[in-house]
């Protein structure tokens, strides 16, 4: 029996985007809810496998896999030493990093109109192409933006997360992560369970500081993906999934309702009557 999953409050994420070839009319959702989980007593134990895979192959190439984040780089000297601390292995051991794939430098932008857009700021001498930036930017039209002057844009990502048991997933801020140019705004996560509505990500960001270039490289830490389940004893084993019929099938019942309806967490009940019991099939090479 599949736990009750319910929306408290609050309005959709910012994953699973339909976007239209353009980075300056681009409607995107509104930010800010909460889920309560409410799961039965069980006797699981062992790894909770996490599925991942990408919803696209286009440039797939570009798109390395989740990984485990690894934050010690030599073994500690002292046993009260932060890097031997429980709290803070207990943090490193749950968390799972998403690399930037691209090479971007983004100036924020005004038309005559007023409507905000973005520019390549490395012209002819950036390596991603002004139609390839149209497919991958997005930006959200000023009212919904959380603040009048701060600017909202999301990366699109082909990366879906699924499970087959009750699992809650964070996308966080690469916080263990400095790079040299230091981003002019703030990362906005979200938080959602992946075993009923396994959508793609994007990467949003709120632009604080319009007057500073937003610079990305390939390779850096883009953002962390935490994971909660029932019982914090139970590692996370993230394992590549096949993208199947039935999978495909309930991923179709499931998107682009963001942009049909608001609050698309009050449609949980009716997917999870709909969704198999088995989505998460692992790949085997």
């Amino acid at each position: 029996m599949w736990p009750k999953q319910r929306a408290q409050s609050g309005e959709d994420d910012l994953s699973d985007q339909d976007p239209v070839a353009t980075n300056t009319h681009r409607p995107a959702t509104s930010l800010g809810w909460s889920v309560s989980l409410e799961a039965p007593a069980t006797d699981a134990s062992g790894p909770v496998s996490v599925g991942w895979l990408l919803a696209e192959q286009r440039a797939s190439i570009l798109f390395d896999p989740p990984a485990r984040l690894r934050t010690r780089h030599q073994k500690p000297v002292h046993p009260k030493s932060a890097a031997a601390c429980p709290a803070v292995l207990g943090l490193d051991n749950r968390l799972f990093e998403v690399k930037c794939p691209l090479d971007l430098v983004l100036e924020y932008t005004l038309s005559d109109l007023g409507a905000p857009g973005v520019r390549n700021a490395l012209g002819s001498r950036s390596p991603v192409r002004n139609t390839a930036l149209d497919h991958f930017i997005i930006v959200s039209p000023q009212d919904e933006w959380r603040h009048p002057d701060r600017p909202i844009l999301q990366l699109r990502l082909p990366y879906i997360f699924l499970a087959d048991e009750p699992v809650f997933m964070a996308q966080l801020p690469p916080f263990f992560h400095r790079p040299a140019d230091p981003l002019p705004g703030l990362m906005i996560g979200g938080r959602f369970p992946i075993n009923v509505w396994p959508r793609t990500l994007s990467w949003a960001f709120e632009w604080h500081e319009t007057d500073r270039p937003l610079t990305l490289k390939r390779g850096d830490p883009l953002f962390y993906l935490q994971f909660e389940v029932s019982s914090p004893s139970r590692p996370i084993q993230m394992v590549e999934a096949a993208l199947t019929p039935e999978l495909q099938a309930y991923l179709d019942a499931i998107g682009g309702v963001v942009n049909l309806v608001d609050q698309t967490f009050s449609l949980f009940e009716a997917a999870e009557k709909r969704r198999p019991a088995r989505l998460l099939e692992p790949v085997r090479r």
